[in-house]
């Protein structure tokens, strides 16, 4: 089987497409994988281990001509501005299987459709896709990188660290308002990229204050949650991370599309915020430490 991943990755837009779909594809061990991307500012194309079309646009026409050229059968889309029209007009023109990924309940024309969060409920599904869509929805398909589940195993040992990662991109620059908010007795492990905006900021404040260890483009995240007693995160992917490894945390919106992950970590009575405010994170910062 050729299969085709549409994704894509920038400073804006961040990498947790890209991340997430490079577990979806393990579960196609035996397919040829192609993913389809544009090449935005701050990509990581050069990141992913299989072949990468360069696209020139978003439009459907072009991927149309690259799903027949290279003869795929199957296309994974991992795209919020990917709408159902533009599915249909793929469909309608290849007769290819559709996956739809989806985190925010939104109309799909797809054969396959993954929500692939703790919070998804295929209800909400019952008027936004075809009768004949097979819906794969929560926990049971939740896509957690190998390297969590070997982590996950290992005894802890006694620690204060703390481990903050904001999106691997983070355009608000929320990493600075939280490291500066933090104690300086505390070890602040900071993940980030090189798709990071701000990244000359925050390396400079690292020289200065040697508590904060900056980690770009690491290939270690799960052994670096490990080390830490509780994490500061975003209510996106890296949360069903923390929480497969059962590490405390406090979740902080970074974009509208993370607000059904809010509501439900709200609902389970979990330390998040909409935003990054000063008083209440330190009040649930008092609560952790």
């Amino acid at each position: 089987m050729n299969l085709l991943i549409r994704a894509d990755s920038s400073s804006q837009i961040g990498l947790g497409h890209i991340m997430r779909d490079l577990v979806l594809a393990q579960q196609y061990p035996h397919a040829n994988i192609i993913f389809a991307c544009q090449n935005l500012a701050g990509n990581i194309m050069n990141k992913i281990p299989y072949a990468a079309h360069v696209l020139k646009s978003n439009t459907p026409e072009e991927l149309i001509e690259v799903i027949k050229d290279k003869n795929i059968s199957r296309v994974i889309f991992d795209h919020y501005e990917i709408d159902h029209l533009f599915e249909k007009m793929v469909k309608e023109s290849t007769g290819i299987t559709i996956v739809s990924l989806d985190d925010t309940y939104q109309k799909h024309c797809c054969d396959i459709l993954i929500n692939p969060n703790i919070y998804a409920d295929e209800k909400r599904y019952h008027r936004l896709v075809d009768t004949r869509t097979i819906l794969r929805c929560g926990k049971e398909f939740l896509l957690i990188r190998e390297e969590f589940q070997i982590a996950a195993q290992k005894s802890k040992l006694p620690t204060n660290a703390i481990f903050v990662a904001m999106g691997g991109s983070d355009p608000r620059n929320l990493s600075m308002d939280i490291i500066t908010a933090l104690p300086a007795t505390h070890t602040i492990h900071l993940i980030t990229t090189t798709a990071n905006p701000n990244l000359d900021q925050l390396q400079s404040y690292s020289y200065k204050y040697p508590h904060l260890r900056l980690h770009i483009n690491t290939q270690d995240m799960a052994n670096l949650m490990h080390q830490c007693a509780f994490a500061i995160i975003t209510p996106s992917s890296i949360a069903h991370e923390v929480m497969f490894m059962n590490l405390p945390f406090i979740a902080i919106q970074s974009a509208d599309n993370q607000s059904e992950f809010v509501a439900y970590m709200e609902r389970e009575h979990l330390n998040v915020l909409h935003h990054f405010e000063k008083k209440s994170f330190l009040a649930l910062l008092e609560k952790l430490l």
